[in-house]
């Protein structure tokens, strides 16, 4: 698989005349408790050479494949990445994070994420993962029976949640560190127990399988609700962005002429 997600991207290079920055794998494979017929989610960032940056009117800002197979590819401009990066977005945030990575420019990515790391705002990641965590738990966990994978899609917003009140910096893309700074391994030994449990069954199942609810993880999942309802953060201040702007103009310049042969300095 790696070696046809390496060939897409090299594809994609071509027939979009891009360059992509960064490619990694999203979603469950990402947060590290795929199921056996878990999709593979790779997502990029790629740099347009400079003309297209300079039209009147703006070019479509994402690239996305059809899925094929198992492979569900697509990515994002940089240009709107780093607007993403402004709002803090937690979702680019943690593709930076994943543990499996395809391709990745070193140069330019280390200044991106040093950039995400200073531009983050506490209370807008915060705000995104509890209401992710509400909207999840309000649509998929009320019936008597569940799907495993539910559980883990409030399971980690919760915890990432609980990560930004406590430590205001980016949460960790592994579910598995995640719950390791956020949970107590004595204080809360049977919740630990019965999540182990639930991924361990939910990593030998299938996508769609579903078991009645796990009660320990659904009483720590309404008392964590509560308490973002009832005191949600206080926002930290944040630098400014221009350094954003000049990270874009400088990959943008440095990409173009690298494309032509007129420079081979680092952006």
């Amino acid at each position: 698989m790696r070696a046809q997600v390496m060939q897409e991207l090299q594809r994609i290079e071509s027939t979009h005349d891009v360059t992509i920055l960064f490619a990694c794998e999203s979603g469950s494979r990402g947060w590290g408790f795929a199921s056996p017929d878990s999709d593979y989610d790779v997502r990029f960032i790629y740099v347009h050479r400079l003309p297209w940056y300079l039209t009147v009117a703006p070019g479509r800002d994402v690239i996305e494949v059809p899925i094929s197979g198992d492979l569900d590819i697509n990515g994002w401009d940089l240009r709107k990445a780093l607007g993403l990066m402004r709002e803090s977005n937690p979702t680019l945030l943690e593709w930076l994070r994943s543990p499996i990575m395809y391709r990745e420019e070193a140069t330019t990515m280390a200044q991106f994420r040093a950039l995400a790391e200073q531009v983050f705002s506490n209370a807008k990641g915060w705000h995104h993962y509890a209401s992710m965590a509400k909207k999840n738990f309000r649509e998929h966990l009320q019936a008597d029976e569940v799907r495993y994978k539910k559980y883990l899609y409030v399971l980690r917003p919760l915890l990432a949640a609980r990560w930004i009140r406590h430590l205001p910096g980016v949460p960790p893309m592994r579910f598995a560190e995640l719950a390791q700074h956020t949970l107590d391994a004595v204080a809360d030994a049977a919740l630990v127990a019965e999540i182990n449990a639930l991924l361990e069954v939910k990593m030998r199942a299938g996508e769609a399988a579903t078991s009645p609810r796990w009660p320990g993880i659904h009483a720590f999942i309404e008392t964590e609700l509560a308490r973002n309802a009832a005191e949600p953060v206080q926002p930290l201040p944040v630098p400014g962005y221009a350094a954003l702007d000049a990270l874009l103009h400088d990959t943008v310049l440095h990409y173009s002429q690298r494309a032509t042969g007129t420079t081979k300095a680092s952006p």
